[in-house]
């Protein structure tokens, strides 16, 4: 009895200090982005920036503000991209439709300078797989917002868990407000950590991971790729790619093979997390996972045919720029 007290406690423990550390350093993009925010608000900046990307969101039928929420998304992260949704959120009457299409393109791209990072120490090209994540997640909003309006789904109003008041209070409210936000996501941050570690435990997690195996193969997803390409889809790019950075220097991998799973990654990692964030905010499965997927899918499947008939110089002067590997030191004798 004493052991398994033990045992919890040390689960709870490990899920509160894993949740504090990711939470410290979401804070040190998350606060001042905050009060850009409101600083943009208070001299009218958001009307400035909405005007400037209206013609590109009004494509994918979102509301020019709504592009700042983007910018955010791609340029920090996650997290910052909803604390500058709920922010801009009172008195646009979003329906759950546009939530949907907003949070899958969030899904797509977003953090680019640390995810472009990882995937560039693989081998393939910033300018690449940047501008790729770009007009994937700009083409998916496009025809989730086409099928959404096709199908007349999801055009009820979007009912958010957590909505900044309307009324426009002192710095002080203001500053305490925006306290409790960040306590909010906190906790949000708990939730998930405990969730994807009773996913660990009952097995969920390698569930998902089966199901995925044999459609990475009708990919053509290498074997050698493979289990890393499952790890970032399941738990994220970071985790995924690190390993690919790996192997890429230790040049067990072949270029073209790294290039199509990290454009898969790309385009669909971390689809617990990420897809359970964007719920949180009033996205629908059939865009954020379900819809993601077949789109990165189909995507894939024709890169990877693509790729292979690229003759190698022009695949590495325009693609992908192979890492120096690491070397290789002799057995003492």
């Amino acid at each position: 009895m004493h052991e398994k007290l033990q045992a919890l406690q040390d689960f709870a423990t490990k899920i509160w200090k894993d949740s504090v550390i990711v939470s410290i350093e979401l804070y040190k993009i998350i606060i001042p982005v905050t009060i850009i925010v409101k600083v943009l608000q208070e001299i009218g900046g958001i009307k400035y920036i909405a005007a400037a990307l209206a013609p590109v969101m009004q494509i994918v039928g979102l509301p020019g503000s709504m592009g700042f929420v983007w910018a955010t998304t791609m340029l920090t992260n996650l997290y910052a991209g909803m604390v500058a949704f709920t922010l801009l959120l009172p008195g646009l009457h979003l329906t759950t439709a546009q939530v949907t299409v907003l949070t899958s393109m969030m899904l797509i791209a977003h953090s680019l300078p640390v995810e472009v990072g990882i995937t560039k120490k693989s081998g393939v090209r910033i300018r690449v797989i940047g501008t790729l994540r770009l007009l994937c997640a700009f083409l998916y909003g496009w025809l989730l917002n086409q099928a959404y309006l096709l199908l007349n789904w999801n055009q009820t109003p979007n009912k958010l868990a957590w909505i900044p008041e309307v009324k426009s209070p002192s710095l002080l409210l203001w500053g305490i407000g925006e306290i409790k936000k960040l306590i909010i996501i906190f906790f949000i941050i708990v939730a998930l950590h405990l969730l994807l570690e009773v996913f660990n435990k009952i097995g969920v997690t390698d569930m998902i991971i089966k199901i995925l195996r044999p459609i990475l193969h009708f990919l053509k997803i290498s074997e050698t790729t493979m289990t890393m390409v499952l790890v970032g889809m399941v738990v994220g790019l970071a985790y995924g790619g690190g390993l690919i950075i790996k192997e890429a220097k230790l040049g067990t991998i072949d270029k073209k093979d790294i290039f199509s799973a990290l454009v898969l990654l790309s385009l669909c990692h971390s689809l617990i997390e990420d897809t359970l964030l964007m719920v949180v905010l009033g996205g629908q499965l059939s865009g954020l996972l379900w819809g993601r997927m077949l789109f990165a899918f189909i995507l894939v499947y024709f890169t990877v045919r693509l790729v292979e008939h690229v003759p190698s110089t022009y695949f590495d002067r325009f693609l992908f720029k192979p890492v120096k590997p690491i070397p290789q030191t002799a057995n003492p004798k």
